[in-house]
């Protein structure tokens, strides 16, 4: 049996915390004893975690500057303090203060991992929870295998980095059989009309400000449309205001974290990403999972989820004009989203939960 730690900052409510779940509850019992570690605990996915896997977190909350403190300590100094057992292979699942410590393991039997989810481009990017780019660089490069959640956040690490060790792009986990059974919940949207949403931390990356603005046109253009927003953060209360300052707050609705929001998801015409990053998007996968048509900006991965003539969804280029008139079309011809509807369904097998955990299992397995 393998004995495997994953480390997180947190297990709140982004993508990768709801996929790390995903994937360890799902894992062989049998081949695999795995701890789950948290620097700071408190996260709303702590919950979901079977009885089975072993759970630990290093400060009971986060603390207000935190990131900086621990840069006061080497990788090697915080390693000691904060992992206690030996493991087999030790994971870093998310970049930054997760990937620094992991990389100050002395124990040369342990097989060492990075998980990396977002888009790496400069020193700057590179450097996010590091004394320095350079610091990231050496620490990265102590690992036995980097994985990525989409080609396109391999190439650019590759280039921002010029790694040259092993790497590998394995896609996140979704229990599908799961959130098809959720799905089929009841859910109730407002008015009898055109229903899209998007689903995320409520936070400037995600780009809900631009659906917003997208929002005021369609109605200015006299659609009928309802936009739902699935999520919290703290720009929530900036965005209920540009909502009232551009006349839709009535034709907006913010339903806040939902621990199960694919009922309303499956009950939408249309899902959209509008975010200005993502590493590989969870929100879209569920979306394909239970069957509602994508429309995204191009960000990391989508090309590969949705295809790069638009075959399973429509990725326009990132920007607001564009995702508008993505948008538009679909509103436009129904039988064009009644096909992507039929498209999304057919992909969201490609992420079925035994397809993607069995391909993490046998990489590990390979270590």
């Amino acid at each position: 049996m393998k004995k495997i730690l994953f480390l997180i900052h947190d297990l709140g409510q982004g993508g990768a915390e709801k996929v790390l779940v995903s994937l360890v509850n799902n894992m062989d019992p049998v081949q695999f004893d795995i701890t789950v570690m948290t620097l700071f605990g408190g996260g709303v996915n702590e919950q979901f975690l079977k009885p089975h896997i072993r759970y630990q977190t290093v400060f009971k909350k986060p603390f207000p500057g935190n990131s900086h403190v621990m840069k006061l300590f080497s990788p090697a100094r915080l390693h000691k303090w904060f992992i206690k057992e030996r493991y087999d292979i030790e994971i870093s699942y998310l970049e930054g203060p997760a990937a620094r410590i992991i990389a100050g393991c002395r124990n040369v039997d342990t097989k060492l991992v990075s998980w990396i989810h977002c888009t790496m481009k400069t020193d700057k990017e590179t450097a996010l929870g590091f004394r320095s780019a350079e610091e990231a660089k050496r620490c990265y490069s102590k690992m036995d295998d980097l994985v990525f959640v989409s080609e396109t956040n391999r190439d650019a690490f590759m280039e921002a980095c010029s790694y040259a060790g092993h790497t590998e792009v394995l896609y996140n986990t979704n229990e599908s059989d799961k959130i098809l059974t959720l799905a089929a919940e009841e859910a109730a949207l407002p008015g009898e009309c055109f229903h899209w949403c998007g689903v995320g931390k409520v936070v400037p990356v995600k780009g809900f400000d631009r659906m917003i603005r997208i929002q005021k046109r369609l109605i200015e253009e006299g659609y009928m449309a309802h936009l739902c927003i699935l999520g919290e953060g703290a720009q929530k209360t900036e965005l209920e205001k540009l909502a009232a300052d551009c006349g839709v707050a009535k034709s907006v609705t913010f339903f806040g974290y939902q621990t199960n929001p694919y009922k309303y998801v499956s009950k939408c015409d249309l899902f959209v990403c509008a975010s200005h990053a993502e590493g590989f998007s969870t929100a879209a996968t569920e979306a394909l999972i239970v069957g509602t048509p994508v429309c995204t900006v191009e960000v990391s991965g989508m090309k590969e989820m949705l295809g790069e003539n638009n075959e399973w969804g429509i990725v326009t280029e990132n920007n607001e004009e564009a995702l508008y008139r993505g948008i538009k079309k679909l509103l436009d011809d129904s039988e064009l989203l009644e096909q992507y509807q039929e498209k999304a369904a057919q992909r969201g097998k490609t992420f079925s939960t035994a397809n993607t955990v069995r391909a993490v299992e046998e990489m590990l397995l390979r270590l």
